[in-house]
């Protein structure tokens, strides 16, 4: 019959301070040759957890040779805090706004580490402190391992990395249990069970980098095809909406030209108004489309300042007020006290710009466009409502997203491309804000978006 044998204690840590080395330089190489921006940070957490992980391995295994305090509180300290950086990396996979849970993860890590140093200030024993050591692990990972399996959106490589934390954790809960059932003065002992255990562990941790780092390469595969299917929906609209207003520009200047000896003062004056607008038109979506193409391109930095939004408000308001006055639609700003928030200036006259431009755009003539700014504890509400024609529910479904075609001329048939709305929900989106659109048929449409009062 076949029969484990147990493994040597040494050889145990050995393996482990190799095995935690070597995935050190596997995840490192794979941040700075392979990944982008965003996912090269969270690979810097998650090598960050394993460097730190084998620096406290090495002190481990000097026990006897340095002082107690370093190869014991140290050194478990620090294979908490590995643990720590390893779910922070685990959870800005799936959540792109994770500060709680960053809090909660921390807040779990510093419990465990002042718990497990309390237990050796007051000369607890060997056996105790490898089951403080357990649960502790045990917790700090807990909380990624859930989000994962609660996670809606479900692949091979994500479920599969899943599996192999789940099946972590039950080796943890199952070593906790047989350690308090069968105390023993030893980390890792000699028999049987403590070797297949740490084996396991080892086989587990080893198989888990891999799952990190597929999952990691499956993310950023899926980015490059978003990245693929915005491009070439990019082209399309450049394709099909400058080609409008472009060859009603050419059309009016030819008349112009061919014509001009024919015409009237006051038709010259009519064609020259419709030539304008046009010219308007065009430079408008050049405009938006050079802001989009810095925004994908990365081009464009946030620079985060303290600003008043009252004043920033009201400065774009004024931009706008002449085209306003154009249909005399009133312009009205409401707020009840004065809030300054860290943003970055041009970003935010970007999304108001755009956005007040529609709500006139969509506002007949003699209307009203409101602009409000409330506050709450954590974040700024700011909304601009007009009582215009409304957006429809289909068209609304597509608002904020590349791929829907947004077709909607304004109460004097003005064109746009919908690239305003994209270019508001990038800039929402890098202040860690939301934007949406509240609206009824006839009845005109609130724009909202929000934006913390700190940034993370």
């Amino acid at each position: 019959m076949f029969e484990l044998l147990p493994v040597d204690p040494k050889t145990i840590f050995l393996l482990y301070f190799w095995g935690i080395f070597f995935t050190c330089l596997l995840i490192f190489s794979f941040s700075f040759s392979y990944a982008n921006s965003d996912n090269r940070k969270i690979l810097k957490w998650f090598g960050l957890g394993k460097l730190i992980l084998t620096l406290a391995w090495i002190l481990a295994l000097l026990r006897n040779i340095i002082p107690d305090f370093i190869s014991i509180n140290i050194a478990n300290s620090m294979i908490f805090g590995a643990c720590c950086f390893e779910t922070l990396a685990m959870l800005s996979l799936i959540k792109a706004h994770a500060k709680r849970q960053f809090q909660i993860q921390i807040a779990i890590t510093a419990i465990a580490i002042l718990l497990f140093n309390i237990s050796t200030f007051f000369y607890a024993s060997m056996n105790t402190r490898v089951i403080i050591g357990g649960i502790g692990v045990f917790a700090i990972y807990l909380l990624p391992t859930i989000i994962y399996f609660i996670e809606k959106e479900k692949s091979f490589f994500k479920t599969f990395y899943v599996l192999c934390y789940t099946g972590f954790e039950i080796l943890i809960v199952i070593r906790i249990i047989h350690r308090y059932l069968h105390p023993q003065d030893l980390i890792i002992s000699n028999d049987t069970f403590d070797s297949f255990y740490s084996i396991c562990l080892f086989l587990l941790t080893l198989i888990g980098i891999v799952g990190f780092l597929l999952l990691v390469k499956e993310r950023q595969d899926h980015k490059i095809k978003k990245l693929l299917n915005d491009k070439n929906q990019f082209f399309s609209i450049i394709s099909h909406d400058l080609r409008g207003p472009l060859g009603s520009s050419v059309s009016l200047s030819e008349i112009l030209l061919e014509n001009i000896d024919q015409y009237s003062r006051e038709e010259i004056k009519e064609i020259s108004e419709l030539l304008h607008d046009s010219n308007k038109n065009i430079y408008k979506l050049l405009e938006n489309l050079l802001e989009w193409s810095k925004v994908q391109t990365g081009m464009i930095t946030f620079h985060p300042k303290n600003i008043l939004l009252n004043a920033l408000i009201e400065e774009n308001i004024e931009l706008n007020r002449n085209v306003a006055l154009n249909k005399n639609i009133s312009i009205l700003f409401e707020s009840d006290e004065l809030v300054e928030t860290a943003a970055d200036k041009n970003m935010i006259s970007t999304i108001l710009r755009n956005l007040l431009s529609n709500a006139i755009k969509f506002t007949d003539k003699n209307g009203e466009i409101k602009v409000k700014l409330i506050k709450t504890n954590q974040e700024v509400e700011i909304s601009i409502t007009d009582n215009g024609i409304g957006v429809p529910d289909a068209i609304k479904e597509k608002l904020f997203k590349i791929n829907g075609k947004v077709l909607q001329k304004g109460t004097e048939n003005e064109l746009g491309s919908g690239l305003g709305l994209l270019l508001c929900k990038e800039f929402v989106n890098t202040h860690k804000g939301t934007i949406w659109v509240e609206s009824e048929m006839g009845k005109g449409s609130s724009f909202k978006f929000t934006l913390p009062l700190l940034l993370n």
